[in-house]
C-alpha cells in the first residue's frame, strides 16, 4: 500500500465532513486564535469546578465534625522522648 492511499483528500473522506485546508492566511490566525480562546475557556472553568469541589468536600467534613470534641484529656499520653542515633 502506497503512502498516498490514507490522504484526507479523497472522495472517500467527503462523506465523514473533510473539508479542505484553508489556505486563507488570516482565516486561520483567526481560527487558531478562536482554538486557544476556547481552551483557555475550558481550563478557567475546571479550575473554578475543581476550587469548588474541594471546598464542598471540606465543608462537609467541618459539617459532620461540628459538636464534636477534637481532643479527649484524658487519653494523652505525656513521655520524655530520646533520639537514637544511626549505626554507622
Amino acid at each position: 500500500m502506497s503512502a498516498l492511499h490514507f490522504r484526507l483528500e479523497r472522495p472517500a473522506f467527503a462523506r465523514f465532513g473533510a473539508t479542505p485546508f484553508r489556505r486563507n492566511v488570516v482565516l486561520r490566525v483567526l481560527m487558531g486564535l478562536l482554538g486557544v480562546a476556547v481552551l483557555a475557556v475550558l481550563v478557567f472553568v475546571s479550575v473554578f469546578v475543581g476550587a469548588a469541589m474541594i471546598a464542598a468536600g471540606l465543608l462537609a467534613r467541618l459539617w459532620r465534625q461540628r459538636g464534636k470534641p477534637r481532643a479527649q484529656a484524658g487519653r494523652v499520653v505525656d513521655a520524655e522522648y530520646r533520639v537514637v542515633g544511626k549505626p554507622s
